[in-house]
């Protein structure tokens, strides 16, 4: 099967900051940050880059996932899943930096991957010098390491992430095949969001059958350095990256934090998956009435506005009456 790539866009700020309004796909941007000061210094070589991070490390330890080599760089639950199959250790950023520059004449090295951190605490001034062309409000995270995959797993919010030093593939699935992939828990996680058991570069198709249909909406993105990828919210996304010092800046953005429709989700397994199949008919069409129907904006437009309560159009008021409504609901047993 010819494996589909990433659409492409127009590299012009306006037009980025206008594809990134409309998307409801992932796409990619060709040499965003290539004139970018940190993706010159990775051009010259490892070293360059290391003392590049190095220079601007504040000192702060960063949490660095460390797994031995017979894991193959894949960051994942042990195999009776009571665990994880790496430990973690702290180490600023230039110690980091430095073992990966030891462990990079090793056939077979141990993987050491910082995520998630952010610039302001690690390499205070990067952000700085190395601006994304278009704003998107919020500040870029960091990661380091040399090779790894890690599991297909999403995000809530929307995500521009830049290849700095090394190459990236991600591979991406559509929300709607979370059906065909087999997610694990989604209390005791890797490292944050819960993941698909399946490993995209080896399928075990007898274990995880599904998956063949999953695998036929697969996008493919190749980044080197320079390049972006822009990911919209609850997309799928797996990652291999390579070289022996690989480093990637991203942004989440757009995630409201006063939402919670995660929680909304737990709060509808615990109250309404394991009831009658006629009572949980009956809930589908009050979610369908007041939330996913076309018309569930509008569901209340037959009251007076002083009448719709929690049930009325967005404001600061209406969002603080519907939590304290649940938390009462919660507390007092659902009555």
């Amino acid at each position: 099967m010819t494996e589909q790539t990433v659409e492409e866009k127009d590299g012009n700020p306006a037009a980025i900051a206008k594809s990134v309004a409309a998307a409801e796909r992932p796409f990619v941007v060709r040499g965003l940050a290539a004139r970018w000061p940190a993706a010159a210094a990775a051009a010259q070589g490892d070293a360059a880059i290391a003392s590049y991070l190095a220079a601007r490390d504040n000192g702060k330890p960063l949490t660095v996932l460390v797994g031995p080599p017979e894991t193959g760089g894949r960051y994942f639950y042990t195999d009776d899943m009571r665990g994880v199959n790496f430990r973690s250790e702290t180490m600023p950023m230039r110690a980091l930096v430095e073992r990966l520059l030891a462990l990079a004449a090793d056939p077979a090295p141990a993987t050491l991957y910082a995520g998630s951190v952010p610039t302001a605490d690690s390499v205070a001034s990067f952000a700085a010098e190395n601006p994304l062309p278009i704003d998107t409000g919020v500040p870029p995270r960091i990661w380091v390491g040399n090779a790894s995959r890690i599991a297909p797993h999403y995000d809530m919010a929307s995500n521009i992430a830049v290849v700095v030093a090394g190459r990236r593939r991600f591979s991406l699935f559509p929300p709607e095949q979370i059906s065909n992939l087999y997610v694990g828990p989604v209390e005791r996680t890797i490292a944050g969001q819960p993941t698909s058991m399946v490993d995209p570069d080896h399928p075990d198709h007898a274990r995880y059958p599904l998956y063949a249909e999953a695998a036929r909406h697969k996008l493919v993105a190749d980044l080197a350095p320079g390049d972006a990828l822009f990911m919209p919210p609850m997309w799928w996304h797996h990652v291999r990256s390579t070289g022996a010092l690989n480093v990637l800046v991203n942004y989440w953005f757009g995630q409201r934090a006063d939402r919670f429709p995660f929680a909304a989700l737990m709060l509808a397994m615990h109250s309404i998956r394991e009831l009658p199949d006629a009572e949980r008919e009956a809930w589908r069409t009050w979610f369908d009435h007041y939330v996913f129907g076309e018309g569930a904006k509008g569901a209340v437009d037959h009251l007076p506005a002083h009448a719709q309560g929690v049930l009325g159009p967005p404001s600061s008021q209406r969002d603080r009456m519907i939590v304290d409504y649940v938390i009462g609901m919660c507390r007092g047993g659902g009555s």
